[in-house]
């Protein structure tokens, strides 16, 4: 079994971009990895059901503004450990995105991030741990200056700057008129200057560092095709067992994007498809079309194959208009969930493989788990529009209870991932007065990296190595449970007028085909179709009703 640790893949593959209709919404959530912002905006992107939280770093003794990540070193390592770690919880299948191509970016991100820290390590240790008392001083002076910047008076803001200019100038000083002479003096003097040299060669790598990961960060939104570089993800001899482990940790989360179980929260609606929006019922009592019969035995699987068939040919119409590009018809097994359960869990045992339910399960579920305890059978339509930013999923269940049929149809709608993970960068820019005509302003360019960012940096890369350490010292991100990449993420789509319109022009012809389909079985087994037939002219006119409604959620 894949969650097991079976190994079902092929081998090592070439990692692709994205997926057919599904690259925007893969793309914005890829960015976040290169992203230089501050870890706090992750905040703005909170749903009513999924919120993430920035826990800050735990230690007192060196709590400090520089250890901590910013929003692409937070995001990639959670994203990983998340979803790559060992013994890692199941994760919610993330409909309309590539969730392996956004692990993919993480993982190039951090790599590049590694390859900058390694070099800024050189020049900390070489010219800055060498020389220590320097190093202290300077460290403290920027950290005198930031403690007075954060007070909103300007007055303080103006000493720090100030503060810091008088700290260089005694330390020119001391340079000059210095009291200790021999070996003692060189070094103090060496310890004074060479902080300064090592800020002004991590400054340079920095620059270098953003400008690329921004470059990548603009790619993707602008669809350039940015390709996640990660060498360490294939092995190249047996010997290698960590890249053989994240080539299987890749594998594997393939793998469960694939599963065709999905788990129903409550008022949080199916997890990864989105609340449900709207429920039409057929329910009629089965009567033989001949009195002097009886009905030809069926079961609900029986309906339910006839409905998938028809529904495989929605894409086909009388007309050539466009109409519904190709739809994903597939079978769900559904389990229930807490709507505050903080994990889920996926079926085990003989009847599951590689995350897939079996067929004669699937079958059995339809068949005999329609009341009571246990897993339920729906049949989903999906359509993934707007290249993965709306994704419709119709869902139909089919039940037969003493002698009644029940056929269920409702609407799932999952929005457009946050528009915080659609911003482009930006250089940093600030408005000032003209000299001359100051009642006009105009924009002058800032630095691209910021002297306490150099710091920052600088103070951060030879902790890179143990990443728990720089968690317990700068904080971390802490991604809302049960986890996926997806829905985590998403916006409701009623605010985008077009997309509420696709969504609800979707549920018409689909509750059409599906009782067309249903009545047609019924008609073939002698059962009397004509109240079946009132009650989907009713339902025919009530899902034109254009208002979607919060229907998980019972006023009762």
């Amino acid at each position: 079994m894949a969650d097991n640790g079976f190994d079902f893949s092929p081998g090592a593959q070439i990692p692709l971009q994205g997926s057919g209709g599904q690259e925007v919404a893969t793309n914005a959530l890829a960015s976040a990895a290169y992203r230089d912002s501050d870890v706090q905006e992750i905040l703005k992107a909170n749903s009513e059901w999924h919120k993430s939280e920035v826990k800050p770093g735990e230690s007192k003794l060196f709590k400090s503004v520089y250890f901590r990540p910013n929003l692409g070193e937070a995001f990639s390592r959670a994203v990983q450990e998340r979803m790559l770690g060992g013994g890692r919880k199941a994760l919610v299948q993330s409909f309309g995105t590539d969730p392996r191509t956004v692990v993919e970016h993480c993982l190039s991100a951090t790599r590049l991030r590694k390859a900058r820290d390694t070099r800024l390590t050189l020049i900390t240790a070489v010219l800055g741990i060498v020389f220590l008392p320097g190093l202290l001083f300077w460290v403290l002076a920027f950290r005198l200056r930031d403690s007075l910047n954060k007070s909103k008076d300007k007055f303080f803001q103006t000493l720090g700057g100030l503060l810091l200019a008088v700290l260089g100038v005694l330390a020119a000083v001391f340079l000059v008129a210095m009291p200790l002479t021999g070996l003692p003096a060189l070094y103090l003097r060496a310890s004074a200057l060479a902080p300064l040299v090592g800020w002004l060669l991590a400054k340079r790598i920095a620059e270098t560092s953003v400008r690329d990961l921004r470059a990548r960060w603009d790619g993707l939104l602008s669809g350039t095709g940015v390709s996640a570089k990660i060498p360490e993800a294939v092995p190249k001899n047996p010997n290698e067992t960590a890249r053989e482990a994240l080539r299987q940790g890749l594998e594997k989360l393939s793998a469960e994007q694939q599963s065709n179980s999905i788990f129903y929260a409550g008022p949080k609606g199916i997890l990864g498809m989105g609340t449900r929006w709207g429920s039409w019922q057929l329910a009629e009592e089965l009567v033989p079309e001949d009195p002097a019969k009886e009905i030809h035995q069926f079961r609900s699987w029986d309906v339910v194959r006839a409905i998938h068939d028809q529904l495989k040919m929605l894409e086909r119409g009388p007309l050539n208009t466009g109409g519904f590009p190709t739809p994903s018809v597939k079978h769900w097994v559904v389990s229930p969930v807490g709507e505050n359960a903080d994990s889920v869990s996926r079926p085990e045992g003989e009847d599951v493989a590689t995350f897939q339910i079996k067929p004669h399960e699937i079958q059995r579920i339809c068949n005999h788990q329609q009341f009571g305890s246990g897993d339920r059978h729906y049949l989903g339509v999906q359509f993934t529009l707007w290249d993965g930013q709306l994704v419709i999923t119709m869902l139909i269940t089919v039940t037969v209870l003493h002698e009644t049929l029940r056929i269920e149809v409702t609407g799932h709608a999952l929005g457009p991932v946050h528009s915080l993970f659609l911003s482009k960068p930006e250089a940093p820019t600030r408005t000032v007065k003209k000299a001359v005509r100051f009642w006009e302003t105009r924009k002058v360019a800032l630095p691209l990296v910021k002297a306490d960012e150099v710091v920052r940096l600088a103070l951060r890369a030879p902790l890179t190595w143990y990443p728990p350490l720089l968690d317990y010292l700068g904080g971390k991100i802490v991604l809302p449970e049960p986890f996926g990449l997806r829905h985590a993420w998403a916006a409701k789509p009623w605010g985008h007028r077009f997309m509420a319109d696709d969504a609800m022009r979707a549920a018409t012809p689909v509750l059409r085909v599906v009782h067309s389909a249903a009545k047609r079985v019924l008609k073939e087994h002698g059962v009397d179709t004509e109240r079946f037939d009132n009650r989907s002219m009713v339902l025919s006119g009530m899902v034109q009703d254009a208002s979607p409604r919060k229907a998980d959620v019972y006023d009762a």
